[in-house]
């Protein structure tokens, strides 16, 4: 792919909140890529300037301007406004590495089964690749005839999809706010047919910002999963991810304020009630036990160095 019809072909969605030093660094190291990609910020309604900053340093990056902090739903508004066959996304804090959009592009167009394609996150400057990868790289599924081996799900911030695979799944839920959201995206693009694919050659990069609440996160993920197993698994999955919930708001002694909004949440997921196929329900199962599988394996060498060096 050229990188002068990557533009044509492709648009990035960058999502920011209260993050004006590092969105700034972000769009910075995109609009110097060779791909020479279009660029939509969406800017979850900051309150430190950010968006006064991105117009005055970046006219020419489309920004959007949301009428709140919409959290992962934020990117909907992006992809309303993307005209191009794909969309990527990353974060404030995350950015592609030269040439990947240009490699997204010629995989996407070679293998038409795939909707989403996952990169190899690497993180910080000594570039470590994120142990998420990690995993994707050795997933258990078959991936025969795709370009990559195949997953049950993606990273928000790191994925390049075909547009109207997005549309078609709705994009993301604004209730679930942030936190797990790519699960219930990534169960209906299974359900509708089309395969994720982790794709080793497309590098991001990811320096974190050090502005996150690891407490309020950890409720969130819990909360999120519940209410997407009410959404889209079966009844045993359902009544397993709740009680989790349960346990980590006991454990963040949250209980008293987050399980009326838990359960509420609960009745509202439940309305909305779409069980995935079994196909699908068939690769959660091989990497589930798969990760059980790797918990004992990891679990039986460390007590055999315990054992060996008492």
């Amino acid at each position: 792919m050229l990188a002068d019809s990557v533009g044509t072909r492709l648009t990035v969605v960058v999502l920011t909140y209260n993050r004006a030093d590092q969105v700034l660094d972000t769009l910075a190291r995109l609009t110097a890529l060779p791909d020479r990609i279009h660029l939509v910020a969406v800017d979850n309604a900051s309150s430190d300037g950010t968006a006064e900053r991105i117009e005055a340093d970046f006219p020419d990056v489309e920004l959007i301007v949301a009428p709140g902090n919409l959290g992962a739903a934020g990117r909907n508004l992006g992809v309303a406004r993307v005209q191009t066959e794909y969309v990527a996304f990353c974060d404030d804090d995350t950015w592609w590495h030269a040439g990947s959009l240009s490699r997204a592009i010629d995989i996407l167009d070679a293998a038409p089964r795939v909707g989403v394609l996952n990169a190899r996150v690497v993180v910080g400057e000594p570039g470590a690749t994120d142990e998420t990868c990690e995993r994707m790289r050795a997933s258990p599924l078959a991936h025969d005839g795709l370009p990559g081996p195949a997953l049950i799900g993606f990273m928000a911030g790191a994925c390049v999809f075909r547009t109207s695979v997005f549309r078609q799944t709705g994009g993301y839920e604004p209730r679930l706010f942030i936190g797990g959201e790519e699960t219930l995206v990534s169960l209906d693009v299974l359900s509708a047919g089309h395969e994720i694919v982790y794709a080793d050659e497309l590098v991001l990069h990811h320096h974190p910002s050090p502005l996150r609440d690891s407490a309020q996160r950890r409720k969130l993920l819990a909360r999120n999963a519940a209410w997407v197993a009410w959404m889209r698994l079966p009844w045993r999955e359902a009544i397993m991810t709740t009680r989790d919930a349960f346990r980590t708001l006991r454990a963040e002694a949250s209980l008293m304020r987050g399980l009326p909004e838990l359960l509420r949440g609960i009745a509202w997921a439940a309305a909305r009630r779409r069980v995935i196929p079994s196909r699908v329900q068939e690769m959660r199962r091989i990497v589930r036990d798969d990760d059980l599988r790797q918990v004992v394996e990891t679990s039986s060498r460390h007590a055999f160095r315990f054992t060996r060096d008492s």
